[in-house]
Formats: C-alpha cells, structure tokens, sequence
C-alpha cells in the first residue's frame, strides 16, 4: 500500500471519532498480540489457508505483509475516510487474483469471497479486542462494547461481507464462532501458516520479526482456546499462560502510559507503516471537517467506485 501518512486525518474523523472504543482499542499496544491471534486462528478455516498458501506471501515477505495488513485494519479504524477507503479499494485489487481450488473440498476459493472476508474482519476485530481485555486495560463497559461491535458492523461495510451477517454483539460473535466451527479444519498447510506466524524464522523475517514473531506468542497462544491449540499444535501448559499474564500486562501498560511511543519507536524495525501510521493518529491535528462520516459517504467523495458497496469479483 502506498498512501500519504503524514495526511491521515486532513479530512474527517473517519468513520469512529475521538473517544470511540475503537480509537481505543486498535490504537492499544495489544493489538500486536491481537493481530498476531488474528491470523493465526485465520488459518483453521481452510479456503482462507489455501489462498495465503498459494500466494506464498507470508513466506516470502513476511514482515512486509503482516505490516500492510495491519495497516489496513488500523486504518480503517483511526484514518479519515478518504484513507480509509482508498486502503480498502487497494486491498481489494490485491485479493482480485487470489483464487484458486481448495485441496481439501476441491472447490473453488476467493480471497474477496463474502465468506472468506466476514471470517478475517471477525477474527481480526475479536482478537484485538480479546487482548485488549487480557493484557490491556480489561473489558469495555457495556455500551463501550455495544458500541465496539456496532463500529466492527461499519467497518465490515468496507469489505465484501454481507451486512446481514455481520455480528453486532458478544453473542452473535459467539453464535457466529460456534456456527463456523464445523467448518473449521487443519491441513499441512495451515499448522505450516501458524506456527510460522508464532515462529517466524530469523532466515525469512530477519532478527526483529524472528524475535517479536516469539514474543508476541508467549502472549498471543494465552489467548485461544484450548482445542485450537491442540488442533493447531501448538497447546501448552496452563501454568505457562498464568506465567506470562502479568509481564504481558506490565510491558502493555508502560507502553500506554508513554502515550505509544515505545510502539511508534519499535515500528521502523518490526512494522514500519503501521508505526507510522500510530504516530500519525497521536500527533495529528484537527481534521477539516471536525465529525465523522459513513463509508457509503468516504465511497461517494473518495472511492473509484462511488457510492456502491464493493462487491466481491466473480469466478
């Protein structure tokens, strides 16, 4: 992706605003841990394995890739709507090719598939929430969570997934959960993808993913369930999870109280764009229009595709 940062706020709010949860929360240093649970657990659900294997992007360019789509996530929730929008169209274009046939039920996948989107933004926006409350500050209020999974709604509008499917709740994210469960496998490929992603090899991602890569799992494994992790291959024991809690929690907390900076200072050598980008959304001034705007909105003013939704390609 390649946009100009150092403008991240000169039109608008965005679509959340100052002191919306999701400011709050993406805008966290757990949302490291978060995102590294994110695409992990992405890979039981095996048509999105089989596009991130075919694509190989992981492997060729880890660090690369996990930073751009990082920065899509984070964009979206504290850009303004023009760089939102154009980050989403981006993407778009970028997942355009990626199809190809499933190995496990023969059939045919699509990286911009409705299905395969709904599952990223659900376990992307879940697990940066989940971090939040384990090794973050602890649970939203009520209506801070209400309004949590009211944003996550939105900010499915910027992708392919059917608006009537999105959770809006802890309990539709839960029935949601246990209705793709079934559908949930492990193939070669996918143990390959997560514990590559936990372990990043230093010959692939260079030192300072190798080293952030098993960091971040000390604390991001704590977070899943047991049978994902023995399905996963990855489980340990329990005690391990407790041990590390509390040096977690200690280590996200000095980096809030230093309003970000040991993040933003770290982001030149493990992700540097999205360093950028938080450092732009704690230095930015006040945007033209001090409020806040709808996709369909950011769509209209900034998109190629005006005000429709964008729709996943046919094939």
């Amino acid at each position: 992706m390649t946009f100009d940062l150092t403008t991240l706020r000169r039109d608008d709010y965005g679509f959340f605003g100052p002191g919306s949860p999701s400011w709050k929360v993406w805008a966290a240093p757990t949302a490291l841990i978060g995102f590294q649970r994110a695409v992990t657990l992405e890979h039981f659900e095996p048509f999105l394995t089989a596009a991130v294997a075919d694509s190989q992007g992981i492997y060729n360019s880890p660090a690369k890739r996990l930073d751009h789509t990082l920065s899509y996530f984070l964009l979206v929730a504290v850009g303004d709507g023009r760089t939102a929008t154009q980050a989403a169209e981006h993407l778009m274009r970028i997942h355009a090719p990626m199809t190809g046939i499933e190995p496990v039920s023969g059939k045919r996948y699509s990286a911009n598939s409705p299905d395969t989107q709904l599952w990223i933004h659900v376990t992307g926006w879940h697990s940066v929430l989940k971090a939040y409350e384990m090794f973050g500050p602890g649970k939203l209020s009520p209506a801070e969570e209400q309004r949590y999974w009211a944003e996550c709604a939105i900010a499915a509008e910027l992708q392919t997934c059917r608006p009537e499917e999105v959770p809006r709740s802890r309990e539709e994210v839960r029935a949601y959960f246990a209705r793709m469960r079934p559908k949930l496998c492990v193939t070669e490929a996918a143990v390959r993808g997560m514990h590559y992603l936990l372990w990043t090899p230093r010959a692939n991602g260079g030192v300072e993913i190798a080293v952030g890569s098993r960091l971040l799992a000390m604390a991001s494994i704590a977070t899943l369930p047991k049978w994902m992790r023995e399905l996963g291959r990855f489980d340990r024991p329990r005690f391990v999870d407790r041990a590390i809690t509390i040096p977690a929690r200690l280590v996200a907390k000095v980096a809030a109280a230093r309003n970000l900076r040991l993040l933003t200072a770290a982001g030149p050598y493990l992700v540097p764009m999205t360093g950028q980008i938080l450092r732009q959304h704690v230095t930015a001034g006040e945007p033209a229009l001090r409020d806040t705007v709808t996709p369909a909105r950011a769509r209209e003013l900034y998109g190629t595709q005006g005000s429709r939704p964008l729709t996943a390609v046919q094939h």
